[in-house]
């Protein structure tokens, strides 16, 4: 089922975005997530499939997370996953 979701990036932690559906906003999200997560700051709005590729995030865990939670939460890449998206894995 294809889901509008609203992207928010943290005021907190760079590369740490929340992921929710637009019609909802954010009033699923916890408060004690909201507090550690900042200002949410609107990033994108995106159209998101079952056949979407998403840049760092798996398409049908988004859609999981969002249908069960209301949100899906990516965190910052790790130390090994910068390595690899830079192309310095070794």
């Amino acid at each position: 089922m294809p889901l509008i979701c609203q992207i928010y990036r943290s005021s907190r932690k760079q590369e740490m975005y929340l992921y929710v559906e637009k019609s909802r906003g954010l009033v699923d999200v916890p408060a004690a997530l909201l507090t550690q997560f900042g200002e949410p700051q609107e990033s994108m709005v995106l159209l998101i499939t079952a056949d979407r590729q998403l840049a760092r995030a798996d398409v049908s865990e988004v859609l999981a997370q969002i249908a069960d939670n209301g949100f899906y939460l990516q965190m910052p890449p790790t130390p090994a996953q910068l390595l690899r998206r830079d192309g310095n894995d070794r």
